[in-house]
């Protein structure tokens, strides 16, 4: 089912999200706690922004394991970032290759994806019937996750000028109501997981969703706080250092500190620009 990790803040060497915590990324590619199955070593990638070079983020994929990996070991403690996407992959839908790996980037967003849509197969072709076709042409891979991004992508270019928090919102409510009809229309029975995270650098939007408002989504926490440490693996949230500020979510907490909020279920959570924090529902049915 994967896990993922979004980061807005301070520059931080990436070394210090992806492998010193306790329960770290990589940890988590191999030893997952809060998920039925512990390994997720289908590939890895990682997205990131350097806006004084582009404006658009670099991205690095591997269908190697995250926790294996001699390239991303050797580049992560010698990166900095304000936004980072990570993704750690346990295939569901779609073989394992590169064009599987998730962050997927469209232009200056990210999208990663923690969940899955049961029965894919029944919904894959009426998901890429609306798409432009510089969306339907720039699908390279066979995922639900990367399908659902160019549907919202889709809606988002349509509908909105301009891409803010409250736009990607709309565009994820859009793909969410519209999934849930096509499932039913399809019968699709299993619920669908939905935890997403999209960035464009300057602010984050991510979801806790469960297409059955009776199930519980999968888990999603935020931590956020003046400037992120870690010592002997155990990570903190700590008073600042001139103008540090600091806002992490992720699929699981990284070590066994206070400082980690469950996000409700069925709802979002929106860093802005700011880094302020907000939490509101999903609005879908």
């Amino acid at each position: 089912m994967c896990r993922l990790m979004a980061y807005k803040g301070t520059s931080i060497v990436i070394d210090k999200l992806l492998y010193q915590p306790k329960n770290s990324l990589i940890n988590q590619s191999i030893n997952a706690r809060e998920i039925e199955e512990p390994l997720n070593g289908d590939g890895f990638g990682i997205g990131w922004y350097v806006p004084e070079i582009h404006l658009e983020p670099v991205t690095f994929v591997s269908v190697n394991p995250a926790w294996s990996n001699r390239n991303l070991k050797n580049l992560a403690p010698k990166i900095k970032t304000e936004c980072l996407i990570a993704h750690v992959r346990a295939a569901s839908v779609g073989e394992v290759s590169e064009s599987n790996c998730h962050p997927f980037q469209y232009k200056n967003l990210l999208m990663a994806h923690n969940g899955g849509v049961e029965e894919f197969g029944k919904v894959k072709r009426h998901l890429r019937a609306p798409l432009s076709d510089e969306l339907y042409n720039w699908i390279k891979g066979q995922t639900d996750s990367e399908h659902l991004f160019a549907y919202l992508i889709n809606h988002l270019n349509t509908n909105h000028s301009t891409t803010t928090p409250e736009s990607i919102v709309d565009s994820f409510e859009h793909t969410f109501r519209n999934l849930k009809k096509m499932m039913v229309d399809f019968g699709i029975n299993e619920p669908a997981y939905l935890n997403m995270v999209v960035t464009n650098g300057s602010f984050i939007v991510a979801s806790r969703y469960c297409t059955d408002q009776k199930e519980e989504p999968l888990t999603l926490y935020h931590s956020e706080g003046s400037r992120f440490v870690v010592e002997d693996g155990v990570t903190r949230m700590v008073a600042p250092e001139d103008d540090d500020q600091a806002v992490l979510v992720v699929s699981e907490k990284l070590s066994d500190d206070k400082d980690w909020t469950m996000i409700p279920p069925n709802h979002f959570v929106i860093v802005e620009p700011t880094l302020n924090v907000r939490v509101r529902p999903i609005k879908v049915d």
